[in-house]
């Protein structure tokens, strides 16, 4: 399993490695291999080699092994959540969260693994119908670098529940903390070799991963683009693939929600991970009667932000993640506000705290758009929001759905058939009324239409991970 190397902020940089970077600060934070195709090639061999024993474990076993796990990341909370503010970004309060939420994740698929049993039937015609679900043996994971620790825990969790062995590929920006929780599970007691960590540039690795022939399933999270991709490079095996690929989630807000807490929940929504999370709030639509006064709450709630690095206590958003990222974002609302599509609120603009030399920039909010904004139309993943008024409800459901992505969308109001209406119509893998954001892992995740295909999270997550198979019995 690869291990970070921590070096000097002015170390040199080799070609067999990867630098991590604070993108609060531009400090140095380590250094992992620059994973290549035989790298993923040893990984496979091994991992094959090891599944046998973990596969005939008991269900109850494995759950031995996920609870301690989840034992050792709730004691090392401080530790993992600092170093994924360091390599991520985030406030150290929102990092507290993800790590616990990691545990969270391991604790609830220990939980349901002694009952993956299948099915029994008796026929007079046929005999005994037996159906087995068994695991697949090798699958893989990559991951992105907004929420690596979660999105971890919802690959991991499934695939070493069902009793599967797992290459797993975080985000070449923020691998660190992944790196540490796949030790925790080792040093809890799974099996050598059956989580193996590559790091490496997706182009290399996630390729190489997606299409490895002894690797019988994939999940990714990431962009449409590579979720294409990935697809692409998964159908001539006939490989199982999940995708989840991002969305521009819809946030409908009605003259009669409680508009203190709507605007509570939309700045939390938005701003959250500087609004470098999937199902963040990136569209916002406001009963016409109520926007101003609906505007006006917004704004005093994002001046009231606080940006800095964040690791710093008081800090309410840290950095965008990269400076490529926050180039694509000043586009972004550049091409909106210059071609007359919405004006500017607050904020709008790349910012500098401090003596930081991180790529931070202000929370925005934008107003007056028309729907062909570049913001309304294309998945902005940062501290924007923009605001649009609607007249009725069937206004605000064609509006919402206006849009390539499905993956969440939430509606604000305390009227049943509205509550009725949106649930059913509104074109999303996942419908919250009166909040936006949260998500137990009970329940599954996942997109309609761009925003991909299967299901993460749940007991529906571990289909990815088991196939069946009938066994008749003639007495």
């Amino acid at each position: 399993m690869d291990k970070p190397v921590q070096t000097p902020a002015n170390g040199h940089e080799h070609s067999n490695t990867i630098p991590v970077i604070n993108p609060a600060t531009g400090e140095l934070v380590g250094k992992v291999n620059r994973g290549t195709a035989a790298d993923v090639d040893a990984a496979v061999a091994i991992a094959s080699e090891a599944f046998p024993k973990w596969t005939a474990k008991d269900g109850t076993e494995r759950a031995k092994v996920l609870f301690g796990a989840a034992a050792l990341v709730r004691g090392r909370q401080a530790y993992l959540a600092g170093l994924l503010s360091r390599e991520q970004g985030k406030p150290l309060k929102e990092s507290k969260n993800e790590i616990a939420g990691f545990a969270k994740i391991l604790e609830y698929y220990a939980s349901i693994s002694g009952l993956l049993k299948g099915d029994y039937g008796h026929s007079s015609a046929y005999g005994h119908a037996i159906v087995s679900r068994n695991p697949l043996g090798v699958c893989g994971a990559i991951i992105p670098w907004n929420v690596p620790a979660i999105i971890m825990g919802w690959k991991v969790g499934p695939a070493l529940a069902s009793g599967n062995a797992l290459i797993l590929k975080p985000a070449t920006t923020a691998p660190l903390t992944c790196i540490q929780l796949a030790g925790c599970l080792v040093e809890a007691g799974l099996p050598a070799n059956i989580l193996q960590v590559v790091t490496g540039p997706g182009p290399v690795v996630g390729e190489a991963i997606t299409a490895h022939p002894g690797i019988r399933a994939v999940s990714f999270t990431g962009e449409v683009a590579t979720g294409r991709r990935v697809a692409l490079l998964a159908s001539p095996l006939f490989k199982r693939v999940t995708l989840e690929l991002g969305g521009s989630d819809p946030m409908i807000v009605c003259k009669d929600a409680d508009l203190t807490v709507a605007a509570k929940g939309a700045v939390a929504g938005r701003f959250f991970n500087c609004g470098q999370t999937c199902t963040a709030v990136k569209r916002l639509f406001v009963e016409s009667s109520i926007e101003e006064e609906f505007v006006h709450k917004l704004q005093t709630l994002i001046i009231s932000l606080k940006v800095g690095n964040g690791l710093e206590s008081d800090v309410d958003m840290g950095p965008v993640h990269s400076l490529a990222q926050r180039r694509l974002i000043s586009g972004q609302i550049e091409r909106t506000i210059e071609g007359g599509f919405g004006k500017i609120i607050t904020g709008g603009k790349e910012m500098k705290v401090g003596d930081y030399t991180g790529s931070f920039f202000e929370p925005t909010l934008l107003s007056g758009l028309d729907p062909e904004a570049p913001v309304m139309r294309e998945e902005v993943f940062g501290p924007v929001l923009p605001v649009m008024p609607f007249d009725s409800l069937d206004d605000a459901i064609s509006a919402a759905n206006n849009t390539q992505f499905g993956l969440g969308a939430s509606v604000w109001t305390h009227d049943s058939r509205i509550i009725s209406r949106a649930c059913e119509e509104l074109q999303a893998g996942i419908v919250w009324v009166n909040q936006h954001l949260k998500l137990p892992p009970e329940v599954p995740f996942g997109g309609t239409k761009d925003s991909g295909i299967g299901r993460e999270n749940g007991r529906y997550a571990l289909d990815h991970y088991l196939e069946e198979k009938t066994i008749l019995i003639k007495p």
